[in-house]
């Protein structure tokens, strides 16, 4: 179908993402698949399970600019975006752009930052640019951010509201490793080291092209009719306070297409939108009962949904 997968190059970079995060090939596939969708990511998961690393392998494999900025309570908008410096001897207003300029940004433990930090994401995520004092910045191309978050148990912990939540494409969980890929990770090579050996399999401008193929993969009326079917279930479902909106659906639609191109088919099946489900809408579902996502409710939606 497309050429940048029959040269093998974007499987390529998927093995050796692969190699660095071991054991987690379907959440590698859908970080990529969020990534070719122009999505973000939101991964929610214990310290140590390799979130950090997982996004500085995808930066490096890739080929693009990388930039972590941890999240911590006293974090200010300005410590993020940049800041504008008044040069007495031109006598005009120069920007000193933040952490944020970047095509891959992790935000590391994003729900540690307060909810005016949290909420100066959300321009940048969803139009590309930033705005200080007055004046518009557009950010890099692709722009993509990974953001992890801790459990909400844990202390010090400020939750995402709805509207940030709506801004990424996927949340993802890595979880403990299986027995077979910690050992390996255990008597292997340090993460650290393999990370600084990686090589760039795709650069920028191959990426944009994937992006624009994976966006524009083919999607039949009777594949609409099992999304729409899909939708109207989680609108009239009893285990959820609301439904899914249409930008929902859109995301729903464009992750399912990044998810066909990647599996090098012409056209969108309902095994692409089964694929990346779950991935996407949990974090949009809220249970009428906990007030929290409740992924078997989630699964149950895609059990009960006939496909046409």
């Amino acid at each position: 179908m497309t050429t940048l997968t029959h040269s093998g190059r974007v499987h390529a970079a998927l093995e050796q993402l692969d190699s660095v995060i071991l054991g987690k090939s379907a959440q590698v596939r859908l970080a990529l698949a969020c990534l070719l969708a122009k999505g973000h990511l939101l991964i929610e998961d214990l310290p140590g399970v390799g979130k950090t690393t997982l996004a500085q392998a995808l930066s490096l494999t890739l080929g693009l600019e990388f930039r972590r900025t941890q999240f911590t309570s006293d974090l200010l908008p300005a410590d993020l975006l940049g800041v504008s410096i008044f040069n007495k001897d031109a006598g005009n207003f120069r920007f000193l752009p933040g952490p944020i300029f970047a095509q891959v940004l992790l935000a590391d433990e994003i729900n540690r930052a307060t909810p005016k930090t949290q909420s100066a994401l959300l321009e940048a995520m969803e139009e590309g640019q930033v705005t200080v004092e007055g004046v518009s910045h557009p950010l890099p191309t692709p722009f993509f951010v990974i953001a992890t978050q801790n459990p909400s148990y844990q202390l010090g912990t400020y939750p995402l509201p709805e509207s940030q939540l709506d801004r990424f494409l996927m949340t993802l969980s890595l979880g403990y490793p299986n027995e077979k890929a910690e050992r390996e990770l255990l008597l292997g090579q340090d993460r650290r080291e393999l990370l600084r050996g990686l090589k760039p399999v795709l650069e920028p401008t191959t990426l944009e092209q994937a992006q624009r193929e994976a966006l524009s993969v083919h999607t039949s009326s009777a594949l609409i009719d099992y999304l729409q079917a899909l939708l109207r279930a989680t609108r009239e479902s009893a285990h959820f306070s609301a439904g899914l909106s249409p930008r929902a659906a859109l995301s729903l639609l464009a992750a399912a297409r990044a998810w066909a191109w990647l599996e090098n088919r012409s056209s969108v099946l309902p095994d692409d939108v089964q694929a990346v489900f779950a991935a996407v809408v949990t974090h949009r579902l809220t249970s009428r009962s906990s007030g929290s996502p409740d992924p078997v409710a989630v699964k149950g939606l895609l059990e009960g949904t006939r496909i046409p």
